[in-house]
């Protein structure tokens, strides 16, 4: 496969996957990811598959280091609706009251969400997931499970009724 294909192919889930885990600037995230896929491109083995994995580690691992980085800065002030005296609807509120896909994963634990996102964004198997996280699949399992069960008890989510 190469670089083109590449990143043509997986780009648009690993810059998915940034966004969900709230990087501050996934797109440049996701250049600097498959930068780093670059060198090893003629050596990659495991066809799709090992590219795909090989992606969502070096994704992962990029995740990790902007939280860490973040973790060193002084947080900054959460938006407060109810100190907003405007009268027209803002962005802010609109954010606030809006409920999005990525705000029901913020219910989730970060270990929960990791798996969700390496699973239905990246489209990993369990087995590709586990190497990533550096568990076990059995535990990949379990905390997919239960993120699941925590979705499902959202009332976002339970308005939508079973088909």
């Amino acid at each position: 496969m190469t670089f083109d294909e590449l990143y043509r192919t997986f780009s648009p889930a690993v810059c998915g996957y940034l966004t969900a885990q709230r990087v501050d600037d996934p797109e440049a995230t996701t250049h600097d990811v498959f930068l780093a896929v670059l060198p090893r491109i003629e050596s990659l083995r495991g066809g799709t598959e090992g590219a795909k994995s090989l992606l969502f580690t070096i994704a992962h691992a990029r995740v990790v280091d902007h939280w860490r980085r973040r973790s060193r800065i002084p947080a900054a002030l959460e938006y407060e609706p109810d100190l907003d005296v405007r009268t027209s609807p803002s962005a802010e509120e609109l954010a606030v009251d809006g409920s999005s896909v990525l705000s029901l994963l913020r219910v989730l634990s970060p270990e929960q969400r990791e798996v969700l996102l390496l699973r239905i964004v990246a489209d990993l198997s369990l087995e590709q997931v586990a190497q990533i996280m550096e568990k076990s699949v059995g535990s990949i399992k379990q905390l997919q499970r239960r993120a699941l069960a925590a979705l499902k008890k959202q009332p976002a989510i339970e308005s939508w009724g079973t088909p």
